[in-house]
């Protein structure tokens, strides 16, 4: 089989990346994900299917997408352009016309070549930097076939790859790429089972089990922690953590990641339930207590104390 023309949904392809591994790297961003975390990142990859992103605010009223929906999707209320998704199919047709931006189609399908030919653009740089392409989404193992036939091309063509993902998936998954992988960025969100369920909509006991598995089998492992304020942040998660950190004794580090109220946005730009948990941006001060706490119980946490507390 041409693993070229292997097809997957994917909502972003990220040029110049810094975050996602080492050097300057492209993330695919690819749709579809086991979990509900209340404070996710990245809503419009919950989904495996496009979703619809309307911001009215950028609505200039000019009727081309009344016209353009098969549904009546769109209605005009007290003045006010309403976005019925109850009648919305996902189609698109009004996002084709709608030349002010308000409306936009969040998803394509790909094929693994026209994915590597945006990756390839930026190969000198992932020479010079010692970067590559990174998968991560959403849960780049829901769509296995399409993740296996990147990493594969992406290997042939001598790029260093990184997957991230939340492990909960079944392990078959994992060792079917895990040659085409130089780095996982796994994801640990929380430590207590009860506490996990409640955060993300699933139970911890998988994505452990499988990473126990993975740092086993050998392969390179970066663990990286989505740090919200006031959920996960507690003395007990962080000596949980670090107890997990020591039975891990080859991976690379710990990696905290400071929540980011970008998804709030996002969920209302696609019609979603509101981020109930609320949670505040945290200070330099707050990520720099959480470095030295976790530091302190003896795990390697691989973070910069911010500048401005690099002193106190």
């Amino acid at each position: 089989m041409n693993v070229g023309t292997v097809r997957g949904m994917i909502f972003d392809i990220q040029r110049f990346s810094i975050h996602d591994g080492p050097g300057i790297r492209t993330t695919v961003f690819m749709k579809g994900c086991p979990l509900r975390c209340l404070w996710c990142h990245n809503p419009e990859g919950t989904s495996i299917e496009p979703g619809l992103s309307f911001l009215p605010d950028r609505c200039i009223g000019c009727g081309y997408c009344f016209r353009a929906c098969p549904r009546s999707g769109h209605r005009m209320e007290d003045g006010k352009h309403i976005l019925v998704r109850d009648e919305c199919v996902v189609c698109g047709s009004c996002t084709e016309e709608c030349y002010a931006g308000a409306l936009e189609y969040i998803g394509r399908e790909a094929t693994v070549d026209e994915v590597l030919e945006t990756v390839m653009r930026d190969q000198p740089f992932y020479e010079t930097s010692g970067g590559g392409v990174t998968l991560s989404g959403g849960e780049p193992m829901m769509q296995i076939e399409f993740t296996e036939a990147i990493l594969t091309e992406s290997k042939a063509r001598g790029l260093h790859t990184c997957v991230e993902t939340s492990g909960h998936t079944q392990y078959e998954y994992i060792e079917r790429i895990g040659s085409l992988v130089d780095l996982f960025l796994y994801d640990v969100k929380e430590m207590d089972n009860d506490r996990h369920i409640e955060y993300t909509g699933v139970p911890n006991t998988l994505l452990l089990a499988n990473l126990q598995r993975l740092h086993d089998s050998g392969a390179a492992i970066l663990i990286r922690v989505p740090m919200i304020p006031g959920l996960n942040d507690r003395p007990d998660n962080f000596q949980g953590l670090a107890n997990l950190a020591a039975r891990l004794p080859h991976i690379q580090g710990i990696e905290l990641l400071p929540y980011h109220p970008l998804g709030v946005s996002k969920r209302e730009r696609l019609g979603m339930e509101p981020d109930v948990s609320r949670p505040v941006s945290p200070d330099d001060a707050m990520v720099a207590g959480w470095i030295r706490t976790l530091r302190d119980l003896g795990a390697n946490v691989i973070n910069t104390i911010p500048v401005s507390q690099s002193t106190r």
